[in-house]
């Protein structure tokens, strides 16, 4: 699959990923994603499974990082549902999107003249073909008293319904609200699997649980960083030790592999006091492979300033990771000013 900048950015990095061989063994494949994001409740999930339904309804973008900052805070929030298709929402059931709450949501109608009315926004989990639908078997029952229903829908919704004559608009709109799709019920129903089991979580522990998700994993990354940092410094200084100290020129009366090795190895032991970690074999046999161009023209003031360059990385790696909760803070203000755009699209 190709991923969009907001994959590659918060859902997906393989050094962090846990993989698996695939069916038939050929290749590998994530266990699960490193999501350093609450993607579930910005899109939302609905299904059902040995008799446990879930539905979780969608989140805004923006409301999600800011609860989450929050969180990080030690600040309260509360989070409501936002849908990409528009509409009105009455949350007064919501109750945090625990078990048996319950949210009412309507169309967005508004009256262009007399004889007409038109549908902007339509309610979540309806289709403008659905949502049509309905207006005509209402119509077809006597429910409401219309001429005709177009579709001009493009980007945006647009059902426009024209009246019959002498019918009050306002009454239709109400009786569009209490007879059709315009108006619907739902029944969230936060159901998740946590530890191979089923539960039953309100949507602040979900986003608690993410946020904390986020956390450990932006510190995984950071201990990787410093890792590759770590050793990256290391074998400068090791290359550098070989070369400059002479140590290369050891190997040139060796018979052997084993020899070579040898010798590498005490000829490098006066030297490596400042190292981070012993030396291993596959040191020496990396050691053993560089070309003689590069080592007859080495530049040690080069290597002097990397190193300093790399140690400069270090400090400011181990700085975040010392100040992890604002180091996380600035993570999630980053994506909502990078991503806010691209976030509207999550919720669809």
């Amino acid at each position: 699959a190709r991923l969009s900048k907001f994959a590659l950015d918060v859902v997906y990095n393989p050094k962090t990923t846990e993989w698996k061989f695939s069916y038939d063994g050929r290749n590998k494949e994530p266990v699960t994603l490193p999501v350093k994001f609450p993607l579930l409740l910005a899109q939302g999930a609905m299904g059902i499974a040995v008799g446990l339904k879930c539905e979780i309804l969608p989140h805004n973008f923006n409301e999600l990082i800011d609860a989450s900052i929050a969180y990080l805070r030690d600040e309260e929030f509360v989070l409501y549902p936002d849908f990409r298709t528009g509409g009105m929402i009455d949350v007064r059931g919501y109750n945090d999107g625990e078990r048996g709450c319950k949210v009412q949501v309507r169309a967005k109608i508004s009256q262009l003249d007399k004889k007409t009315l038109v549908i902007t926004e339509i309610p979540y989990g309806t289709t403008t073909g659905t949502l049509i639908d309905s207006i005509t078997k209402a119509g077809e029952k006597g429910q409401i008293k219309i001429r005709r229903v177009d579709d001009n829908t493009s980007r945006n919704a647009e059902i426009v319904i024209h009246l019959a004559a002498g019918v009050s608009p306002d009454q239709t709109i109400d009786a569009l609200y209490a007879f059709t799709d315009c108006e619907i019920s739902l029944s969230p129903n936060s159901c998740v699997i946590e530890n191979e089991k089923p539960r039953f979580a309100s949507v602040s522990e979900i986003l608690k649980v993410s946020t904390e998700n986020t956390l450990n994993l932006l510190k995984r990354e950071l201990e990787i960083e410093l890792g590759e940092l770590n050793e990256k410094w290391n074998w400068i200084s090791l290359e550098k030790i070989f070369i400059k100290e002479g140590v290369y020129k050891r190997m040139e009366k060796c018979k052997s592999d084993e020899e070579i090795d040898s010798e590498i190895d005490k000829g490098l032991k006066p030297f490596v006091k400042n190292l981070l970690r012993p030396i291993t074999i596959d040191d020496i046999h990396r050691l053993r492979k560089i070309p003689i161009d590069r080592i007859s023209k080495y530049n040690s003031d080069k290597a002097d300033d990397t190193l300093l360059a790399i140690e400069d990385d270090i400090k400011a790696v181990q700085h975040d990771l010392d100040n992890l909760i604002p180091y996380a803070i600035a993570y999630f203000e980053r994506i909502k000013n990078k991503l806010s755009e691209i976030g509207i699209l999550i919720t669809t």
